[in-house]
């Protein structure tokens, strides 16, 4: 092989399993919710009750329990970027969490799409490292459609405007350039995130259910940047948490 990303290798276990090293907790929700969200997770879990504490060198990131519609509900901070989020989700997996809704903030590659517009991608393109550690070489990984569905359902419930489409994930937010993003937009891309190929690929590795709900942020289709003041949209990101609940409850 000459690049080695495409040496995949579907071998089960693994020389490190999740579910060796983490043993399933009878006080883990199956249900869970990811949300990149920090400011919104110290408010809406202050007081709720801690399940576990994942750890890292960042520090421990604890995975909080909430009662909604009589289900107790997981939410947890997934890190930043593909690696960190996919082994977090791995561990969460491996501790007893089966349906998932991740709620996260995106680039856009549609001026259009307005800031906190929400997006659910049906699919991601694989310009990340990680999805190729679970599923075999291919451009794209598609998303649970049954799950998208679900999202869509709760979206249209609410009379919420929303957008369905292709999400671009990267491992390099600072290399997104003029020709990479008119290539992007040329394959459909809409959005642009650094987790989402890598989330479908663990689910789809795991045989878990999970599905993403996004909200446009910044503007990287022109020529130059427009941040947009996307990570200061505070009730979009608490709305889109509580859509993410919603969703998974449902799942």
């Amino acid at each position: 092989m000459h690049f080695p990303l495409l040496e995949y290798d579907p071998a089960n276990p693994a020389i490190i399993e999740p579910a060796q090293v983490f043993k399933r907790l009878d006080t883990m929700p199956e249900y869970c919710v990811l949300c990149f969200f920090q400011e919104v997770i110290q408010k809406v879990c202050a007081g709720a009750e801690v399940v576990k504490h994942l750890k890292s060198e960042i520090g421990p990131n604890p995975v909080y329990a909430l009662h909604v519609q009589n289900t107790r509900i997981a939410i947890a901070h997934p890190g930043i970027g593909a690696p960190m989020s996919a082994a977090i989700l791995d561990e969460l997996i491996a501790f007893g969490c089966r349906k998932f809704i991740a709620c996260g903030g995106s680039g856009v590659l549609n001026r259009e799409i307005a800031a906190g517009h929400v997006v659910v991608p049906d699919a991601a393109l694989r310009d990340e490292g990680t999805s190729f550690h679970y599923l075999p070489p291919a451009r794209e990984v598609a998303a649970d459609a049954a799950v998208v569905q679900v999202i869509t359902h709760t979206l249209t419930t609410h009379q919420i405007p929303y957008t369905v489409g292709k999400t671009w994930t990267t491992d390099a937010i600072y290399r997104e350039t003029p020709a990479k993003v008119a290539r992007r937009k040329a394959e459909g891309c809409i959005t642009v995130e650094m987790e989402a190929a890598a989330f479908f690929a663990v689910a789809q590795f795991r045989g878990v259910r999970f599905g993403q709900i996004l909200y446009g942020g910044d503007d990287v289709s022109g020529e130059t940047w427009d941040p947009r003041g996307w990570h200061k949209n505070a009730s979009s990101r608490e709305k889109l948490f509580w859509l993410a609940v919603e969703a998974v409850v449902r799942l």
